[in-house]
C-alpha cells in the first residue's frame, strides 16, 4: 500500500507561497527588460551606454589583487563573458527578491530600482566613451521599462496592496482566494521573455558590430620597404605546431575592454603631451602619411600560465614610435612613457627602452598585411618588443604622455603588478597534447614555440622521462623580437608505458629559462613546460 505525501498548510497559504515564486519570476523578468532597453539603446545610439558592460568595466577597475589571475586561470578567453552573464544573473537575482518583496508594498521595489538606477548613472557617467546626457536618459528608460514590467507581471499575483477584502461567501478570508492567475501570468511573462531576449540581441549585436569608422572600410597603404616575407627554413613542418604568424582572427586577446571601442578614424586624433617641447596632434591620415615599417614581434600577456597560449607572433605594419616622439621633443626629465586608450586604460614604460636602438618601438597601424583588427585596438596601438601587453601594447591608442616614473603608475600597477616587466625567456611544447596517447616503437615529434622578445632564442631543449637535455631543431629566427619554432624526434618505446616531456629555452645572450616554479603574478609566470603522455 502506498501513500501520498499531503502538505499540512492551509491552501492560502499554499497559493501564496506559489504567488512568491511567481513574484521572484516577475522581478527577474522586470530585470531582463531593463537590461534589454539598456542594451537597445547602446546599439543605437552612439555614447549611450549599456549598463552591463559599465557596471562590469567598474568592476574591473576596482577589483582587488590577484582577481585578474584567478579569473582568467578559471575562464580563459571567456573571462569578459563570465563576467557579463554574471552581472545579468546577480541582476536577474536581486530584482527576483524585490519582486517578491513588492507583492507586500510597492515602495520596496520602486527604492530598490531607484538604487540599481544610481549604480548604473554612476558607473555609465565614469566611463569615457559615454555621453552624460544619453547616460541619464538610458537609466530612466531602462528603470521605468523594468517597473511598469513589474508592474504588469505584479498585478497578476494580487499583491497585498491592490487586493480587495476578503471574501464574504462561507466567511472565507482571502488567503482562500486564488492568489494569482497562472494563465496571464505566463501569458504576460512570456511575451516579456522573448520580447527582452530579442531587443537585447539586436542592442549588444549592434553595438558589438557598429561600423562608424571600423576598420574593414579602412585601408593599408603599401610601407615604404617591402614586405617582409618568411624565409627559408623559418618554419618548420610539424603537425600541431603553432604557426610562426598567428592569423589575426586566432591572436589571443586579453584587455579590459568588455566590447572593443568603435572608434572613427575620420575623428581620431592622437595627442603626444607632457614633458615635451611642443604637443603634437596627428590624425588616422597623418600617421597613413608618415614613413612606414614592418617588423615581427611576439607579443605575450603577463597572465600567461607556463605552457599557455596567450602569446602569438603577427607581422606589425606600424610608424616608428621615436619618430612621433621627435616631433614633440622629448625633455630630459621624461623617463616614462604612458599610453592611454579611448576607455581610459593605461601602461607605461621606460622611456630608455624604446629609445635603445636596438629595438624598434611602434605605433602599429596594421597586422599581417590587413587594417588592425578592432578587437585589436584600430585605429592604432602601440607596440613595444619585449616588454608583456599590460605595461606597454596600449590598444585603441588615443594619448601619449611623455612623464617620470615615479609621478605615474599605469592601469595594472596598483592593482598589484610589477611596474617592470620584460618578457621572460618561455617555451611551449605544442605536440604531442599532454594527457595524449601516441604509437609505441616509431618515431614521434615532439615540438613547440620557444621566445624570448628581444633577447632572441639561442637554444631549445628537451628532456624525456627527466633524463638528459637533448638539443632539438630550431626554425630560423625571423629576428630578435619574435618566436621561433623547434622540433625534436622521438623514438618512443616498444614496450608503452606513460612518459614524462620537459622543455627549456636559452635566450640570445646564453642565459637558460629557469625552472623555479612560479605563478603569473607579478612579473610572470617561470618554469617547464611539462607534460606527461602514454605510449601504447
Amino acid at each position: 500500500m502506498t501513500t501520498t505525501a499531503v502538505d499540512p498548510s492551509p491552501p492560502g497559504a499554499r497559493a501564496s507561497r506559489s504567488a512568491d515564486v511567481a513574484a521572484f519570476v516577475a522581478g527577474g523578468l522586470a530585470a531582463g527588460v531593463g537590461i534589454a532597453i539598456g542594451e537597445l539603446m547602446a546599439g543605437l545610439i552612439v555614447g549611450a551606454p549599456s549598463l552591463v558592460i559599465a557596471i562590469g568595466d567598474t568592476v574591473i577597475e576596482n577589483q582587488p589583487p590577484g582577481a585578474k589571475e584567478l579569473i582568467v586561470e578559471l575562464f580563459g578567453t571567456n573571462n569578459k563573458l563570465a563576467l557579463n552573464v554574471g552581472i545579468v544573473l546577480t541582476s536577474i537575482l536581486l530584482a527576483g527578491l524585490l519582486g517578491v518583496a513588492g507583492r507586500r508594498s510597492w515602495r520596496v521595489p520602486l527604492i530598490g530600482f531607484g538604487m540599481a538606477a544610481a549604480v548604473g548613472l554612476l558607473a555609465a557617467l565614469s566611463r569615457p566613451l559615454v555621453e552624460p546626457l544619453w547616460a541619464i536618459v538610458t537609466v530612466a528608460a531602462a528603470i521605468s521599462g523594468a517597473l511598469l514590467a513589474l508592474r504588469l507581471m505584479l498585478s497578476t499575483t494580487r499583491p497585498a496592496w491592490t487586493a480587495g477584502p476578503p471574501a464574504a461567501s462561507g466567511g472565507a478570508g482571502r488567503d482562500e482566494m486564488p492568489d494569482w492567475d497562472r494563465r496571464r501570468f505566463l501569458q504576460i511573462g512570456g511575451g516579456l521573455a522573448v520580447g527582452a531576449i530579442v531587443l537585447g540581441a539586436v542592442g549588444r549585436n549592434l553595438l558589438v558590430n557598429r561600423p562608424g569608422g571600423a576598420a574593414a572600410n579602412a585601408t593599408l597603404p603599401s610601407a615604404a620597404a617591402p614586405s617582409v616575407e618568411l624565409p627559408q627554413g623559418a618554419a618548420l613542418d610539424v603537425e600541431g605546431i603553432s604557426p610562426i604568424v598567428v592569423p589575426n582572427d586566432e591572436f589571443y586577446r586579453i584587455d579590459t575592454a568588455l566590447v572593443s571601442p568603435r572608434v572613427d578614424a575620420a575623428t581620431w586624433q592622437l595627442q603626444v603631451k607632457g614633458l615635451v617641447d611642443r604637443e603634437v596632434s596627428l590624425s588616422y591620415d597623418d600617421l597613413q602619411s608618415m614613413p612606414r615599417i614592418e617588423q615581427y614581434v611576439t607579443i605575450a600577456c603577463v597572465s600567461n600560465e607556463v605552457g599557455g597560449r596567450l602569446v602569438g607572433n603577427a607581422l606589425w605594419t606600424a610608424v616608428d614610435l621615436r619618430e612621433v616622439l621627435d616631433m614633440a621633443g622629448v625633455q630630459s626629465a621624461a623617463d616614462q612613457i604612458v599610453g592611454r586608450s579611448v576607455d581610459g586604460f593605461t601602461a607605461g614604460f621606460p622611456t630608455s627602452w624604446a629609445m635603445d636602438p636596438d629595438r624598434v618601438p611602434m605605433i602599429a597601424i596594421g597586422m599581417n598585411g590587413q587594417p588592425l583588427p578592432v578587437d585589436h585596438g584600430y585605429p592604432a596601438r602601440l607596440i613595444i618588443p619585449g616588454l608583456y601587453g599590460y605595461v606597454s601594447a596600449t590598444k585603441w591608442l588615443s594619448e601619449i604622455e611623455l612623464t617620470t616614473w615615479d609621478a605615474f603608475d599605469g592601469y595594472w600597477i596598483p592593482r598589484g603588478w610589477a611596474k617592470e616587466a620584460p618578457i621572460l625567456t618561455q617555451s611551449r611544447i605544442d605536440t604531442p597534447r599532454g594527457g595524449s596517447t601516441v604509437a609505441a616503437g616509431s618515431s614521434v615529434p615532439i615540438a613547440g614555440v620557444a621566445w624570448a622578445p628581444d633577447r632572441g632564442v639561442q637554444r631549445v631543449e628537451v628532456s624525456i622521462d627527466d633524463g638528459a637535455w637533448q638539443d632539438a631543431e630550431m626554425s630560423l629566427p625571423l629576428n630578435d623580437a619574435t618566436w621561433v619554432q623547434w622540433k625534436l624526434a622521438w623514438q618512443t618505446p616498444s614496450d608503452g608505458g606513460r612518459h614524462r616531456l620537459r622543455v627549456r629555452a636559452s635566450d640570445g645572450n646564453g642565459t637558460v629559462q629557469t625552472a623555479e616554479v612560479t605563478p603569473p603574478a607579478p612579473d610572470g609566470a617561470r618554469g617547464y613546460h611539462t607534460i606527461d603522455v602514454s605510449v601504447g
